[in-house]
């Protein structure tokens, strides 16, 4: 797949990119086995493991969790009313979309406290070693994990066709959860509606988008703040992952849009 060539056009020191099916790799470029930090493609793993411990029954969605009036599905789903980073609550849940790390790790504790064990342990147990993972989680399970594109590319295939959960499962995570909420996604702008699975970010009409112009509306995933990201496109059946070392910035809303709009036409 030569369109993932443009990424050695980007600046960064180390770029990695790769496209996948559920059952085939369609092309790498780049290091794939160079550990790098995810940043908040890390809640997609935090997103996985929390959906395993729904399906064990060591949490539900809709228990009690974070600010008052908030559970466990709020949280995922940004629809808590809490900030961005730890503090009290902006708005009671349901009224913005407001993208919130710390609903996150509210998320993450309430799994560790109910499975009697850090996160991160619940985390390499249920999702890291069963996919056969090799990275670790050092720090926030909101934007802590760092790994190789192997990593990134297995997860891919696993949301592509889960086995760690049930596809019903998954597809409620991907689904809009509190639709109709307008919110900010971050460094794109005002979106209305801000639409949002769990823990999933949706692609839906949202424009401009980090995923281009060509992935169907179904597309999900995460971008983050290192300049990487992961699409899982569930109507065509590939997914795209990128890790960089190059932080974030303009450079990323032309280049991003762009060499995902490449991948889909080249497929």
């Amino acid at each position: 797949m030569d369109a993932l060539r443009a990424i050695d056009s980007w600046g960064a020191r180390t770029a990695a990119a790769g496209v996948v099916r559920a059952d085939t790799e369609l092309g790498v470029h780049g290091p794939r086995e160079t550990v790098l930090r995810w940043a908040s493609v890390t809640k997609l793993l935090t997103g996985v493991a929390a959906l395993v411990a729904v399906e064990e029954g060591t949490v539900d969605l809709d228990e009690p969790a974070g600010p008052e009036g908030s559970t466990l599905r709020h949280l995922l789903a940004h629809a808590s009313g809490l900030p961005p980073e730890e503090g009290p609550p902006l708005m009671p849940p349901e009224r913005r979309r407001i993208y919130s790390n710390y609903g996150i790790e509210l998320a993450a504790a309430l799994v560790a406290e109910r499975a009697g064990m850090l996160f991160e342990e619940y985390l390499r147990g249920s999702v890291l070693e069963p996919l056969g993972l090799t990275g670790a989680l050092h720090g926030s399970p909101a934007w802590g994990y760092r790994g190789p594109l192997d990593d990134l590319l297995a997860l891919a295939r696993e949301l592509l066709a889960p086995t760690l959960v049930a596809p019903e499962t998954l597809a409620e995570a991907t689904s809009v959860q509190f639709p109709g909420l307008a919110g900010v996604l971050p460094s794109w702008g005002r979106m209305d509606p801000n639409d949002w699975g769990l823990a999933f970010e949706l692609r839906d009409a949202k424009s401009p988008h980090w995923t281009g112009a060509r992935v169907s509306p179904r597309t999900f995933g995460h971008f983050g703040a290192a300049g990487t990201f992961l699409w899982v496109d569930p109507d065509t059946g590939i997914a795209l992952g990128v890790l960089t070392d190059r932080e974030f910035g303009d450079w990323a809303k032309e280049a991003w849009p762009a060499l995902s709009d490449s991948v889909v036409v080249g497929e």
